[in-house]
């Protein structure tokens, strides 16, 4: 190399330094400004996206157990004078030594409680309410019990939980179910699922950002935890609200978590006789009844506390296919049938399109009295005199599994229908048939992406149809 090449060689280093000098002396300059606290965005920018990602950790990893019945822990807030006869309502779906958590009193139980049934959760007292009243300066002494009571389930040692769920001593839950929700989920992350009210008025008055607790609470456990070790200051900073959901609510959305609504938890703010809405279950696991003792028996031919038992009594065999809408018709007569899995089962003496039929209804009242339409979060139809339009209602008798290993359970009638039949062309009357038998797969249907189908049988004189589930055939029209 000449002695000019390496003089402009050594002239270009030289002019490299000093520009990486001046550049190293102005940056350290900028960043040691008092009036600069925060480094320019696009360095933010340059270190958010020059780091290695977190790596992600699901519920779906091989080295992590499937979310199970263990994994998920109960606190029903009730009071001692409503528990004894609440109790039977919790007794049906509650698993002794395997659900986890507890009954959360008011008071000690006395009376008729005594000794404490092993078929109810253990039971733990409430701490001091009067006492938090006096230090978080809250107007309302229930609804600071039902927020401080998050706490205090998450207070008790629970090994290897992972969902919180809070809820009252009137609903009934439906715990497979649960599972299978939360199992879709990644616990370690921050999840808040409940359901909205039924009413729209109550959404409207509340927020229909919020779950609605009596219904069922599902924190996740870090959001569950974290909501603990803030419950005090929420309290405080909410102390003159009167509704202890939305208090939840507002302390969730505070740690930046918002609600994720599911169908199947269902507040029940309705009135009356439900079977309507029960009947026409939309597509999605039931998770939750609430308000039981405020609505009339769902078993018209039982109290309250039997019908609970004996809506269990399907829950134990196939708890993913409870209360399904199922629609399929009967060509040669012209019918169409309509089962709510493991509830009831109805007979129209009509070809009607699913679109129609999966509407509620409206056999029940509104949860307050209101003045005009809209009443409900879901399409209704009124009830109908017309024997074209009007069912003939079948109630959930037994369950049983065949030989096959198929599930079959019966339907029989609730009441004579007695409005004469549908004198629609070439219709035929339903009025004799008194039994309805449903044959259903033993293996669950928890992932639902349409309805099943089904194929039905009615021998000319017999008093009993059958219906046999399956899945429905590539673009196969259910009308």
């Amino acid at each position: 190399m000449s002695k000019l090449d390496k003089s402009m060689v050594l002239s270009i280093c030289k002019t490299v330094l000093i520009c990486g000098l001046v550049l190293y002396v102005t940056i350290i300059f900028l960043f040691n400004d008092s009036d600069n606290k925060f480094p320019s965005c696009d360095l933010l920018y340059s270190l958010q996206f020059t780091r290695s990602p977190p790596s992600p950790q699901t519920s779906t990893s091989s080295n992590v157990a499937q979310t199970n019945i263990s994994h998920l822990v109960f606190g029903l807030l009730g009071n001692e004078k409503a528990w004894h006869h609440r109790k039977y309502y919790v007794e049906s779906w509650w698993r002794p030594n395997v659900t986890k958590g507890h009954l959360f009193l008011d008071v000690p139980p006395k009376g008729d409680l005594l000794p404490w049934s092993l078929n109810s959760p253990p039971y733990r007292i409430s701490d001091d309410v009067p006492k938090l009243i006096k230090e978080t300066n809250h107007v309302d002494a229930r609804v600071l019990r039902m927020v401080h009571g998050i706490m205090e389930v998450v207070r008790e040692v629970h090994e290897g939980v992972r969902w919180v769920i809070m809820g009252d001593d009137d609903s009934i839950f439906f715990v497979d179910n649960m599972v299978d929700i939360l199992a879709r989920y990644d616990h370690n992350k921050y999840y808040y699922f409940g359901g909205h009210s039924e009413f729209i008025l109550s959404n409207y008055w509340y927020s229909f950002h919020q779950a609605f607790g009596g219904a069922g609470i599902m924190l996740s456990y870090p959001l569950a935890r974290s909501f603990a070790n803030n419950v005090m200051s929420c309290l405080k900073r909410y102390s003159h609200l009167k509704s202890s959901d939305r208090t939840t609510m507002l302390c969730v959305a505070d740690m930046g978590v918002n609600l994720t609504p599911l169908q199947g938890i269902h507040q029940i703010d309705l009135r009356g006789d439900i079977s309507g809405f029960l009947s026409y279950h939309p597509k999605s696991l039931l998770a939750s009844l609430h308000h039981y003792d405020m609505v009339d028996p769902v078993f018209p031919s039982m109290d309250r506390a039997q019908s609970g038992f004996h809506l269990q009594k399907s829950a134990k065999y196939d708890q993913s296919r409870m209360l399904q809408q199922t629609i399929c018709h009967h060509m040669s007569k012209k019918w169409t049938f309509s089962v709510s899995w493991g509830y009831s089962a109805n007979i129209y003496e009509k070809i009607m399109p699913r679109s129609w039929i999966q509407n509620p209804i409206e056999t029940f009242k509104t949860w307050q009295r209101s003045p005009r339409p809209p009443h409900y979060m879901f399409d209704v139809r009124s009830t109908s005199w017309d024997p074209c339009e009007a069912p003939h209602v079948f109630f959930f008798k037994s369950v049983e599994k065949n030989r096959r290993g198929e599930i079959v359970t019966t339907y029989t009638r609730g009441w004579p229908r007695g409005i004469g039949a549908c004198l629609y062309a070439g219709n035929y009357s339903a009025e004799h048939i008194s039994e309805i038998h449903v044959y259903s797969p033993a293996i669950k249907r928890i992932e639902i992406d349409r309805c099943e189908c089904c194929d039905t049988i009615n021998e000319e004189g017999s008093n009993k149809a059958y219906i046999k589930y399956r899945e429905c055939k590539t673009d196969e029209i259910i009308a």
